[in-house]
This record gives structure tokens, C-alpha cells and sequence, in this order.
């Protein structure tokens, strides 16, 4: 039995049809659902409730394969890519596959195939895809930074500097300000004014630099109310 547990290029079929007792593989997401390499971050980005892990038999389609088992988790109004993988899908998926391993020793192992017709696919989250439209809600650009945190980092502009943001939390709180001004400085964070709320940033990265907390930052760069990102 081959076991792969996270694989970025499609593999051949004689490759993985060569084991006696097949092929299983570790997808992070309810297939066919977020088919694709990103598919941790793209359900927190889109602001979905839940999502989960599939074992699957794979094929030379694009995680098209046979299901073997899922498991669902929910994704809390916090969530992070860092925290929905390393408290969650990480060592559900390590229990998951040993349980497949199991059910495949003991010829209990289904294959399922998956509903085509409701299938989802996205790419790799990029910078590009990370770039914060301060046109959209509070939540939506929330959403998009706990979806990029750790990685890639939702990102923005100060100066016409790229900077990304990670450690955020939303705020209820409207501003009249436009929308990506500084509008309240604390000690170990900065507000910024959003569409139906506000966002407190908490650690940022400014391009070709280490990630820092808020507080160096807003010491460093002589951050101010009433300065702008966008």
C-alpha cells in the first residue's frame, strides 16, 4: 500500500496502481469540494462554517479519485490557515490515515466515487490573490486575512509600500473614515476602518522584511491616525 500524504503533481498510474493494495492519499478538504492545493485556505476565505479532510483513492484526475473516508471540523469565526491545520486538520489527518491503513489491511476499505457535478476547484492562494479591496465589508477582508495567515498574507499598500497583515481580529465598530484609514493606536495593535466594522492588526510584514509585531511596527514607521493603506 502506497500512502501519500500531500502531493502537489499528479502522479502516473502505473505508479500508483503498482502497489498490491493500491494507492490512498490525505486531501485537507470535504472532496469534491476545494479540490486543489490550497484548498485550507480558500473555505476560511470564503467564509464558510466548516470544512474537513477526505482520504481518498487517487487517480489521474486533480483529487478525483474514489473516497475511502471524511471527517468534518468546524472552522470557528477566528480561524486561522495556521490554527485550522496544525489543531486540526494535521492530527485528524494523521488518525485518519491510519485508520484507512486499517480498514484497507482488512479488505473494509469502500471506494466511493465522488460527486462530480458539485465539485469545486481553486489554485494556489498567491500574493496576488491576497490583496486586500478595501471596498468590501469588515468580514470579507477579515475573512481573507485569517485565510492568509500564516500564508501567503493578505496584503495591502502603505506609501506604496506592500505590507501584509497576519494576528488580526474584526471589530463591530464603524468609522466615518474612508475605508483603510488608521483610526485607533494601541499599545500592541492598530485599527483600520472598514465597510461595516474595522479591522485590529496585530503583526505585519512589510515586502523583503521578517514579520513584527504591531507595536515595533507602529514605532518604526511613526504610524499615525488618519494614515491610509490601499
Amino acid at each position: 500500500l502506497c500512502v501519500m500524504a500531500f502531493v502537489t503533481d499528479i502522479v502516473p498510474a502505473q505508479i500508483l496502481e503498482s502497489p498490491k493494495l493500491g494507492t490512498i492519499q490525505y486531501h485537507p478538504s470535504l472532496l469534491p469540494e476545494h479540490r486543489g492545493p490550497s484548498s485550507m485556505n480558500w473555505p476560511i476565505i470564503q467564509g464558510k462554517n466548516k470544512t474537513g479532510l477526505t482520504i481518498f483513492w487517487p487517480d489521474e484526475g486533480l483529487d478525483t479519485g474514489p473516497i475511502l473516508l471524511q471527517k468534518e471540523t468546524e472552522i470557528t469565526p477566528d480561524e486561522t490557515l495556521g490554527s485550522l491545520y496544525f489543531q486540526k486538520l494535521y492530527p485528524m489527518g494523521i488518525e485518519s490515515i491510519i485508520e484507512s491503513v486499517h480498514m484497507v489491511k482488512k479488505g473494509t476499505a469502500p471506494k466511493i466515487e465522488q460527486d462530480h457535478s458539485k465539485a469545486s476547484y481553486e489554485g494556489w492562494c498567491q500574493s496576488e490573490d491576497a490583496i486586500i479591496n478595501w471596498g468590501e465589508n469588515a468580514d470579507q477582508i477579515y475573512n481573507l486575512i485569517r485565510g492568509c495567515d500564516p500564508s501567503p498574507g493578505a496584503n495591502t499598500k502603505i506609501q506604496g509600500c506592500p505590507i501584509s497583515f497576519f494576528k488580526a481580529s474584526l471589530s463591530p465598530t464603524k468609522y466615518e473614515s474612508t475605508p483603510g484609514t488608521v483610526v485607533e493606536i494601541s499599545e500592541n495593535w492598530f485599527k483600520i476602518s472598514a465597510l461595516q466594522g474595522s479591522i485590529n492588526v496585530g503583526r505585519v510584514q512589510l515586502k523583503g522584511t521578517p514579520k513584527i509585531m504591531a507595536d515595533e511596527f507602529i514605532k518604526t514607521n511613526n504610524l499615525v491616525i488618519g494614515d491610509t493603506f490601499g
